[in-house]
């Protein structure tokens, strides 16, 4: 939907509906609302696809559909898309009328050419507004401006006003909330900022690798900007991004008109350099990725087995994971592209899994993920000034001793068709109050959202989750836990007694 200052205005649109119906005598019995959605897929549509279960189904309550106009199926790309869903609804003999057209939706010749034409006007919109948005992001990049994501370990975003004056740093979550504000990065605390020189001096002077430098870190209590342990991937992520040289670098992917994610080539990259304040020498960032790309020169076929093969024989197995976190190694992708699998890399070291150990490594990962967000989870509690006990042997957690709460992990998995899905499993034995769970991203390797479902919706079976999940159930979805802690905030009574 569009914001409250335009024509697309959820109000507007309603308003422009009810006057229809009124002038033509119908009674509005219901109403589909996709409000601040996005049109370019239905995916994410929860009023649009229940309209067309309600209608496929026969349990739709209503002779005639009220459109505001032709482009409120969708902006989609493919233009055709939008009709089907009409098509759907007129094949179960539900009449689509047009409240803001100039035209009847009679099925007449001129009916059908004209929607047509809107339809792909309609796509034609968002691809233009599109690049429109694309040509102003990359100007504010030009111009030293972060657009967004978040700052990483050692760095703070910080928020400045139209005249460039710093008005405040943004936390993890927050946003600006006028156009005319700007975001720019700035070095974070001094602590976190040693220990992003100590990285690289590690790497560069000591020769350690990334493995070894997590190790280290995670010997010494130190964890990352989110809070938890770090691996090989977020100590290279350190190593390798140009902003603690001060350079702003965007479009390296692109996931244009939500259609297809794509990495784009370093010709494609928008940079503006020494933007902002670094904190790495950028002779020093320099030697590390002469170093990395030596180090990721491109190896024959008969090197690339050589060294899984010296894996296989250090680890006794092998998977995508292992692959991919050790040190001077190609990558698992890269080890499935040039045999056409990783299955059939495997064959050639003489390695056949009998088991999934990528399934093994991925519950280890989660097992680890379990306890840091539990460890999470108290900490944020405590912050908000409540109580809370953990029980050793379950996990279980007593907030203020008045209510409990169980976490659990849901792992991410695809079906063959491609669709993800996540199976929740309640400790129904410990019978917690709320049961706090998290689904987990596509790699399993950092939540994607939480639910937060109270006692009487468990159950004693598992519960199967899909990417969209109707009302009854993303009713209880949250995208972080803000909402919990706030639950377990002790409150005095003077600020909620009425008198």
């Amino acid at each position: 939907m569009s914001t409250d200052h335009q024509k697309y205005s959820t109000e507007n649109q309603s308003d422009a509906i009810r006057k229809y119906a009124t002038e033509r005598g119908f009674e509005l019995v219901r109403s589909y609302a996709d409000a601040g959605k996005s049109g370019l897929r239905i995916e994410g549509r929860e009023a649009l696809q229940q309209l067309i279960q309600d209608v496929q189904d026969g349990t739709a309550d209503f002779e005639v559909i009220l459109v505001y106009d032709v482009s409120r199926w969708g902006r989609f790309q493919d233009a055709d898309e939008s009709a089907y869903y009409e098509y759907i609804c007129r094949r179960a003999n539900k009449q689509v009328e047009y409240c803001a057209e100039q035209f009847e939706n009679d099925g007449s010749p001129i009916a059908t050419i004209v929607k047509g034409v809107k339809r792909a006007m309609a796509g034609e919109y968002s691809r233009e507004l599109s690049n429109k948005v694309f040509i102003g992001q990359c100007r504010l990049i030009e111009l030293g401006y972060r657009q967004g994501g978040p700052a990483g370990f050692g760095l703070r975003r910080v928020l400045l006003d139209e005249r460039g004056e710093v008005k405040a740093e943004l936390k993890r979550g927050e946003h600006k909330s006028l156009q005319t504000d700007r975001v720019i990065l700035m070095p974070g605390p001094d602590v976190e900022v040693q220990t992003v020189r100590w990285i690289y001096s590690r790497f560069l002077k000591h020769g350690r690798s990334e493995s070894e430098i997590a190790a280290e870190l995670n010997e010494r209590g130190v964890l990352t900007d989110l809070e938890r342990l770090w691996t090989r991937a977020t100590v290279h992520q350190v190593l390798t991004n140009e902003k603690y040289i001060g350079n702003n670098v965007y479009n390296r992917r692109s996931f244009k008109l939500k259609q297809k994610r794509v990495a784009n080539g370093p010709d494609m990259w928008i940079r503006s350099e020494g933007v902002f304040q670094a904190i790495v020498e950028p002779k020093h960032f320099q030697k590390v990725q002469a170093i990395i790309a030596a180090r990721n020169r491109r190896f024959s076929d008969d090197e690339m087995l050589e060294r899984l093969t010296r894996l296989l024989q250090r680890h006794g197995y092998i998977s995508g994971i292992v692959i991919d976190e050790a040190d001077a190694m190609p990558s698992s992708a890269a080890y499935a592209h040039r045999f056409g699998s990783l299955l059939r890399a495997y064959s050639l070291v003489g390695f056949t899994p009998d088991r999934d150990y990528h399934y093994i490594e991925v519950n280890r990962m989660l097992r680890q993920f379990h306890g840091d967000e539990v460890a999470r989870v108290i900490r944020e509690i405590a912050q908000h000034g409540a109580t809370v006990t953990r029980n050793p042997v379950t996990d279980l957690l007593k907030i203020n001793g008045e209510f409990t709460a169980s976490v659990v992990v849901a792992r991410c998995r695809a079906t063959p068709s491609g669709r993800l899905r996540w199976k929740i499993r309640f400790d129904a034995g410990l019978a917690p109050d709320i049961t706090i769970a998290i689904r987990m991203n596509t790699t399993n390797t950092a939540a994607l959202d939480f639910y937060l479902l109270p006692q009487f919706e468990m159950r004693t079976k598992p519960l199967g989750l899909g990417e969209e999940n109707g009302l009854m159930l993303d009713a209880f979805r949250f995208e972080t836990l803000d909402y919990f802690f706030d639950i377990a905030r002790r409150v005095p009574i003077s600020e909620v007694a009425p008198w």
